[in-house]
């Protein structure tokens, strides 16, 4: 028989389940076996025709058994693997053959290659497990490898560990499993005395319901997870959500997809909120502070349609869905011959609206549609030139309760984006300066390339009148960007843009 090399073992942790492992033999490999299997969790046999006064006492304390005689074929029923570690060879031998017409895996201490398995030297910190195994050919150096581990695998590997045990059942729970196994695979990479050192510590998420806003939500929460705070996600009904007739800014409240959110950061529910940064009032809510604005994914509107390929393909008196003031004054700069429907509703819900024939086109952010991985057969991202974005389109925001520093630090390490930050300060400040709430008719995109930033905006200055505006300047700081956005306010004059139901 060819002697195994460690390519022809295969290593595996196996679980003892309480089974049963016999021992055939009594003297000093007997008793280290042992110990191996008992520290394992397996239900300890001993068979031998003598048997040492430190094994026999050992397997005793253990709740085994012994039976000091000669072994015997029938040892085997019950058992889940045998140790043949007698000093006969022959003997040996014969339990390794017993064992396999029985289907029970044989481990022959004085002929390793010659049973089914052998057992590896092991070091244990915690709950992790390193092993070393020769194949048989030299125990007494795997031996020497794991003494020389041991002086690198101090306690803070079992903290590292117990981190990570945590953090799988919490995201296994949270997460569907293509976006878990990514987070759990970012967490391993991190410093062993990172991991060691992370708190047990878990957030509530509000959110709103929609599946667009819990994908989003979930980003927030993955970029936390991997700093080893575990989330929940508290789901939401706005009353944006609820009335899925009317227009958004002909239902008559302010900041109807963020009200009830904050609401549940103010009364303590939530820990943080994530929110499209598009659906944010110009001027925060007392109490609520923005802690970090994440990347921006394509913050672009989109042409969707079944059966036209962009918006100058469109036949004149053809329907346009779209539920947003903002969108509908530009389109119609663009295509005056177009008639222009409200469209409510979530991403998928516009689309099925769409393939059922109730509209000929429809108009959507790509980064709605990218995070939904969502497709109508046309989609055609409009330039910023032609539809300017609303303010915020394509990041997101995450809002604490003021004074929370130690969530908000965390978030702010997690998720701030300082490029996009940027640019969402400098927009946000130009839609405070004009005295606008998010659902007026106005766009407003900056662009950062390098340190010089460019802002544009399109505002509807009165029925199918369309002022259009830009600004450039050197940006590096905060205080920057928000005085690029005062400047572009004031190319309008300063004036407030009144929309019917919609209040700064």
């Amino acid at each position: 028989m060819l002697k195994p090399s460690c390519a022809d073992m295969l290593p595996i942790s196996l679980r003892s389940n309480g089974r049963r492992a016999l021992i055939v033999g009594g003297g000093n490999v007997a008793a280290r076996k042992a110990e191996s299997l008992a520290a394992a969790g397996f239900r300890i046999a001993v068979v031998a025709e003598r048997i040492g006064d430190g094994l026999r006492e050992y397997v005793c304390a253990r709740e085994g058994t012994v039976a000091e005689r000669a072994y015997d074929a029938s040892d085997l029923h019950g058992a889940s693997l045998v140790v043949a570690a007698t000093n006969d060879a022959a003997v040996n031998e014969r339990i390794v053959q017993d064992a396999r017409a029985a289907g029970v895996l044989a481990c022959d201490a004085s002929s390793p290659e010659r049973g089914d398995f052998t057992m590896p030297a092991t070091l244990r910190v915690g709950e992790l497990t390193i092993s070393a195994d020769s194949a048989g050919a030299s125990p007494a150096f795997s031996k020497r490898v794991i003494r020389e581990l041991a002086a690198g695998f101090g306690p803070e590997y079992a903290g590292a560990l117990e981190t990570l045990r945590r953090m799988r059942a919490a995201v296994k729970e949270a997460f569907p499993p293509d976006e878990g196994a990514e987070i759990l695979r970012e967490l391993a990479q991190k410093p062993v005395a990172d991991l060691a050192r992370m708190p047990e510590r878990t957030a509530v998420c509000a959110s709103r319901r929609s599946r667009l806003a819990m994908v989003q939500s979930r980003s927030v929460a993955a970029r936390l997870a991997e700093r080893g705070v575990a989330s929940t996600v508290l789901g939401i009904t706005t009353s944006g959500d609820r009335d899925q007739v009317r227009s958004i800014d002909r239902i008559g409240s302010v900041n109807v997809f963020v009200t009830e959110v904050e609401n549940a950061l103010r009364d303590g529910r939530a820990d943080y909120a994530v929110h499209s940064c598009k659906d944010l009032p110009s001027t925060l809510s007392a109490g609520i502070c923005i802690a970090a604005i994440s990347r921006r994914e394509d913050p672009r509107d989109a042409f969707c349609s079944e059966r036209y390929a962009a918006l100058a393909e469109l036949p004149p008196n053809a329907i346009v869905g779209t539920s947003s003031p903002r969108r509908r004054a530009q389109l119609h700069a663009l295509r005056p011959d177009l008639r222009y429907e409200t469209l409510r509703g979530n991403v998928d819900t516009r689309l099925r609206k769409l393939r059922d024939g109730e509209y000929d086109a429809i108009v959507l952010a790509m980064a709605g549609l990218n995070r939904l991985k969502q497709r109508a057969a046309h989609v055609t991202p409009f330039e910023v030139e032609q539809i300017v974005p609303a303010v915020g389109q394509g990041a997101l925001a995450v809002e604490t309760r003021a004074g929370e520093e130690e969530i908000a630090t965390l978030l702010r390490d997690a998720v701030n984006d300082p490029k996009a930050e940027l640019c969402i300060e400098c927009e946000r400040a130009a839609l405070a300066a004009m005295h606008a709430g998010c659902s007026a008719p106005i766009g407003i995109h900056a662009e950062l390339n390098g340190n010089d930033m460019i802002a544009v905006a399109a505002v509807e200055t009165g029925p199918q009148r369309l002022a259009r505006a830009s600004v450039r300047a050197r940006v590096v700081t905060l205080e920057e960007a928000r005085a690029l956005g005062a400047a572009l306010a004031a190319e309008f004059g300063g004036r407030t843009v009144a929309v019917a139901g919609v209040r700064p």
